[in-house]
């Protein structure tokens, strides 16, 4: 019988990896139909089960880039020490790319803005305003800048059914919350950032590392807590002239379906602009209004209005 744990496998294989990394797409789907190595999977809590957890973690603990075979030996052979670094680890992708789906949003703000991201990770999304962008959209390719002039990370994106946002937003105050913030300035934690980005993505990884050194160059304000209970005392922090704007991208799934309603009820109970970036099966309220289906990207969403499908690393926008 196939567990709930081989179908994640599966799908993630089939959904998520498929044309996006060969190599993710063949371990998952091999580990589907694997008896042996589901049942040292299905031996980790639930919530530690997910593939990228899995795969980054075994590759941070030395696992070779290879076909599934000898991926599988290795694997079998040395799960004690990918065991422990699964348990202490989270999935905590922080693409600073994504910043090019948000900024379509972002721009239509007039005056100063108070960004509050809910699982921040190391905080790389929390600067939109000092990245550049380069749009390929329905006009041709366009290019917008920070006013200081061209930054050293460049995000592209193909914008597709809306205009290129003229500006940047106006950003005063920066904040996040996570379970487990990361330190852009320590090692040990960046290491772990570089490793979460899929084998092929070497221009990802090579963007994280200019973004960390952004970042490190004014490290965001991270509160360490639950995004439920958390959000309303940085709401409250925040500048009192300032648009307060709460986002997140990709965060919701690691929450319970209880969970995840508590945080929707707090946002949409706070003064605040709502920004959502999640799966389409994520917040059933924001699904209801899709006349089709997301295709395996993410709903950009304000105040739960569904907005664009968005590349799950902020790579395409198509405007709905």
């Amino acid at each position: 019988m196939t567990t709930a744990t081989a179908a994640g496998y599966e799908r993630f294989a089939a959904v998520e990896a498929r044309g996006v990394s060969p190599l993710y797409e063949e371990w998952a789907a091999s580990i589907a139909d694997d008896d042996a190595v589901l049942a040292l999977i299905e031996s980790l809590p639930r919530s530690k089960r997910q593939p990228n957890l899995v795969f980054a973690a075994a590759r941070l603990a030395g696992a070779p880039l290879a076909r599934y075979p000898e991926f599988r030996e290795w694997l079998l052979g040395r799960w004690t020490a990918v065991e422990p670094i699964i348990q202490s680890r989270m999935t905590q992708t922080n693409e600073a790319g994504r910043c090019a789906v948000l900024l379509p949003l972002l721009s239509r703000i007039e005056g100063p803005v108070a960004l509050i991201e809910a699982g921040a990770s190391a905080g790389f999304c929390l600067y939109p305003d000092r990245y550049s962008y380069r749009y390929q959209a329905d006009d041709g390719e366009q290019l917008v800048h920070p006013a200081a002039g061209a930054s050293t990370v460049e995000l592209p994106c193909t914008l597709t059914g809306t205009v290129v946002p003229d500006r940047l937003p106006d950003v005063v105050w920066r904040a996040g919350i996570d379970l487990n913030p990361l330190d852009v300035q320590d090692f040990e934690d960046m290491a772990w950032l570089e490793t979460l980005v899929w084998p092929e993505h070497e221009e990802r990884r090579d963007r994280l590392r200019a973004v960390a050194k952004v970042a490190a160059e004014d490290p965001p304000h991270l509160v360490r807590g639950d995004i439920v209970e958390a959000l309303p005392q940085l709401v409250d922090k925040a500048p009192k002239d300032a648009t307060v704007v709460v986002f997140h991208s990709a965060v919701l799934p690691y929450l319970d379906p209880d969970h995840r309603q508590r945080f929707v009820d707090r946002v949409q109970g706070l003064d605040v602009i709502w920004i959502s970036n999640e799966g389409e099966g994520v917040l059933p309220a924001v699904k209801d209004q899709l006349t089709r289906s997301a295709e395996g990207n993410l709903v950009l969403s304000l105040d739960g209005v569904p907005q664009a499908f968005t590349g799950p690393h902020g790579q395409s926008y198509e405007a709905l």
